[in-house]
């Protein structure tokens, strides 16, 4: 044999002799399967996994939820996709974001008339309100006549969440404290933070409940959320109000480019109700700005919030037509890509 011959024959047998190799075989040879069986014992085996999994779904729970999500007024690109004066808007995000914790979407237009927006949250089983700059007119009066409907629906014995986020927190602090004034001012523009917990902020039953404990280590310590607000409130604010402070808890602070704290997280502490300054959906879903943080652990965050609005969603007792759902999905609209500015977001529903 010649000598490459011989080099190419130890070649191919001391993978066998290898204690990596001999370590890999054994593991190998313990991995059972049903093919390792006898027939019979492999009939056995899959009839007696069959009995005992696939368990029944829980009869209590909602396994085809809907979120509605409230529209915005305009194109949400400043009149460079639609400069109708009627014109409003859902950026995609927020639809993804509900979508990814396994729900559907209709959108609730909030300049239709009121008895075919109402007959739209007839078939949801929960609410999202969005970000944006709106605070008064038509679209506050929309906000609150939605929220006082939750409110009731939860008081009847309905399960409605709702999720407040940036300007949808700021409404509902304006609309519960009965004062259109009460927000103050942050530096809080385009901006990654951190996620500070209150002392004794009660997890169980929040939305951070549904967060791995590693995911909530690094909240605290990892600028993972994203903030882009100019308004909020501060902690000694909120608390000193006694209409917010008895509607809401605070969970988490954040500070703004000035050092100033300000609230960044809130649950009802009677309702299925939760408002963020920052943005959930963003991280996953979102790419206009470069501060907006993409990391494993910021798409982990958002997946966890979207996880948690649609677990609560599933609790909602509505079971609407299936065929009016359909019929009014955010499946029958064709979202617009806004996002070849590199700004502003990257793909908006846009309602006329």
């Amino acid at each position: 044999m010649s000598t490459h011959g011989v080099f190419r024959l130890l070649f191919l047998l001391i993978p066998l002799f290898s204690p990596t190799h001999s370590t890999t075989a054994s593991q190998t040879s313990n991995i059972f399967l049903p093919t390792h069986l006898h027939h019979g014992d492999a009939d056995s085996l899959s009839s007696s996994v069959a009995a005992k999994s696939c368990p029944a779904p829980n009869p209590n729970l909602y396994y085809h939820p809907v979120i509605g999500i409230l529209t915005h007024p305009g194109d949400g690109a400043s009149g460079r996709l639609s400069n109708d004066s009627d014109a409003s808007n859902i950026p995609a995000s927020y639809v993804k974001f509900a979508e990814s914790g396994g729900a559907r979407v209709i959108p609730l237009i909030y300049n239709e008339p009121t008895e075919k927006l109402l007959k739209k949250l007839d078939l949801v089983n929960g609410v999202i309100f969005v970000g944006g700059w709106a605070k008064d007119g038509l679209y506050f009066e929309t906000v609150e006549r939605i929220f006082k409907i939750a409110v009731q629906r939860n008081d009847a014995g309905d399960h409605f969440p709702i999720y407040g986020i940036c300007l949808g927190f700021e409404l509902l602090t304006m609309i519960i404290s009965e004062d259109r004034n009460i927000l103050e001012e942050f530096s809080a523009s385009n901006q990654a933070s951190s996620l500070q917990f209150v002392e004794n902020a009660k997890i169980e039953g929040s939305i951070f409940q549904s967060f791995p404990p590693d995911l909530l280590k690094k909240l605290s310590s990892e600028c993972i959320v994203m903030q882009n607000h100019h308004f909020g409130l501060s902690p000694e604010k909120l608390q000193s109000n006694q209409k917010l402070s008895s509607f809401w808890e605070i969970l988490t602070t954040s500070t703004d480019e000035k050092d100033e704290v300000y609230v960044s997280t809130v649950s009802s502490r009677k309702y299925p109700v939760t408002g963020f300054q920052w943005h959930p959906e963003k991280n996953a879903f979102e790419w206009g700005s470069a501060k907006i943080p993409h990391t494993e652990d910021a798409i982990r965050v958002t997946q966890s919030a979207a996880g948690f609005l649609v677990s609560e969603a599933r609790k909602s007792t509505n079971r609407p037509n299936a065929q009016e759902v359909r019929d009014n999905l955010i499946y029958n609209y064709i979202p617009t890509y806004g996002g070849k500015a590199g700004k502003g977001y990257d793909e908006v529903y846009i309602f006329k």
